[in-house]
């Protein structure tokens, strides 16, 4: 009688990897970076279905794929061709990456409780990662062949990056493991959701260019912003993923929750850039198993992760209500904005990633947006403030300079405590000298209404004392941006 064997794949050094995207040719590095993160999605995507057919297994025993890893059930019998697919595999993933990613994998017995299997599988990959000699014998010491001059860029600013956007579906043939090509291979998946079983879920909208037949580039989504031509990069990452999926009972709680939460991204993002405010400002860089990133015009990118917060609440309301504890049911964002239209992509890439840490770092469920690190409710009570400033200029024929003001005052108004996350300050009158000063000149009730309100919006009346409130320079750094023409 066979027995079940449990296959766990992961790629490593995906961060480095990606941000290592340097190019002489600024349309090249953004194609670069492109066509790295798509190949990185499709790998551990294309990678286990190819496992599967080549050796002829059913794909129901795919049980979780994406986000750089991969799980499989196989028949013990299946494992020693199982290693040599995938070494031969992670030796083109190495040359085409430049030794920067890996691809480690472990099996076990599909044996005891789920807890104690994935304790085996954890073992048996730190055990590769301590010795990484072991795993290529005798060769490993061998004198190194001769450098060959092989542009391996060429296939991700060529291939992948300027057409995966459109293409309907992705092959992979023996010859090339690591590589995956368009409309031909041995074995070829659809990549447009509905069309097959075994199709592969990626999102993958890209803003179109002008004549709509390539996507946009930097410059030209930076000039669909509305104020500042500016463009940005924005990455989310669920909180506390990994504990959630240490909680998983069994391997069926385990392999359910990773496909709810790629599924999740990978949907809901393709769906939500193609709306009309987004599909010609936004292009999705990738989605993973729990994190994603896009870049675009910067004023369609706050909108974005707002909505994408609101539905990955609902989603998880509707999907995780027998899962007791917060973890991996809030998720934190970072917003980078590019200093100038000609910035190198890769540079605003590592920027968000950055960002996104220090927000973890200092809290869960918030946001790191425009120097500051809001909890979700205060990014919209700012953009409610944002929308009042805006209306200050364009209605009422306030100067922009008076945004100028108001956030010179915030800075050095508002003295921030050691470890505070709100100004206070004990002499609130001047701000509302400098706000009566900087709105003066007409008496329309309805501008002076806004005057108040927007004096009630940045300022709460604490037990003690008066404090500038945390969304308010948020929201004056958005309504300048805004403005600008």
């Amino acid at each position: 009688m066979s027995v079940q064997i449990l296959l766990y794949g992961k790629l490593l050094g995906i961060e480095e990897f990606l941000l290592s995207s340097a190019w002489e040719s600024a349309a090249h590095e953004e194609m670069l970076l492109v066509g790295r993160s798509h190949w990185i999605t499709l790998l551990s995507e294309v990678l286990p279905r190819a496992l599967l057919a080549e050796f002829g297994l059913a794909r129901i025993l795919l049980g979780s794929s994406g986000g750089g890893q991969f799980l499989l059930v196989l028949p013990s019998e299946a494992r020693p061709q199982a290693n040599e697919f995938l070494g031969a595999a992670g030796r083109q993933i190495e040359e085409l990456s430049g030794g920067r990613l890996k691809l480690v994998w472990a099996c076990t017995e599909n044996l005891g409780d789920w807890s104690v299997v994935r304790k085996r599988l954890g073992e048996e990959l730190q055990r590769k990662l301590g010795a990484p000699a072991a795993a290529g014998g005798g060769e490993t010491f061998a004198p190194f062949p001769e450098p060959q001059s092989v542009d391996v860029d060429a296939y991700f600013t060529h291939e992948l990056g300027p057409h995966l956007w459109q293409a309907e579906n992705a092959g992979w043939s023996p010859e090339s493991p690591a590589r995956m090509v368009f409309g031909a291979g041995k074995h070829v998946w659809g990549l447009i959701p509905g069309r097959g079983a075994d199709d592969i879920p990626l999102a993958r909208h890209a803003a179109p260019s002008d004549d709509g037949g390539r996507p946009a580039d930097l410059p030209t989504l930076a000039s669909r912003a509305e104020g500042r031509k500016a463009w940005g990069v924005l990455r989310g990452d669920v909180d506390s993923f990994r504990v959630r999926l240490r909680r998983a009972q069994t391997i069926e709680d385990h392999v359910r929750l990773s496909v709810l939460y790629k599924q999740f991204f990978a949907g809901e993002l393709e769906v939500l850039c193609s709306q009309p405010e987004f599909w010609r400002k936004v292009t999705i860089l990738y989605s993973g198993g729990d994190d994603f990133a896009v870049y675009g015009a910067w004023d369609a990118l706050i909108p974005l992760a707002r909505e994408m917060q609101r539905l990955f609440h609902r989603f998880t309301e509707e999907n995780l209500k027998e899962f007791p504890g917060p973890e991996g049911k809030t998720i934190s964002m970072a917003l980078a904005l590019a200093p100038e239209v000609a910035a190198p992509l890769v540079s605003i890439y590592g920027d968000a990633g950055q960002r996104l840490e220090l927000a973890k770092s200092a809290d869960k469920d918030c946001i790191f947006v425009l120097s500051r690190t809001l909890e979700w409710r205060q990014l919209a009570d700012a953009a409610e403030l944002k929308d009042t400033l805006a209306r200050m200029v364009s209605e009422f024929g306030s100067s922009r300079q008076f945004l100028n003001e108001l956030s010179t005052f915030y800075r050095k108004g508002g003295q921030a405590l050691p470890g505070g996350s709100e100004h206070h300050f004990d002499k609130p009158w001047r701000f509302q000298c400098r706000l009566n000063r900087v709105l003066a000149g007409t008496r329309d009730r309805e501008h002076q209404k806004l005057r108040v309100h927007l004096s009630n919006e940045m300022m709460g009346r604490g037990a003690a004392q008066v404090k500038l409130r945390p969304a308010g320079l948020v929201a004056l750094e958005w309504a300048r941006l805004f403005t600008e023409v």
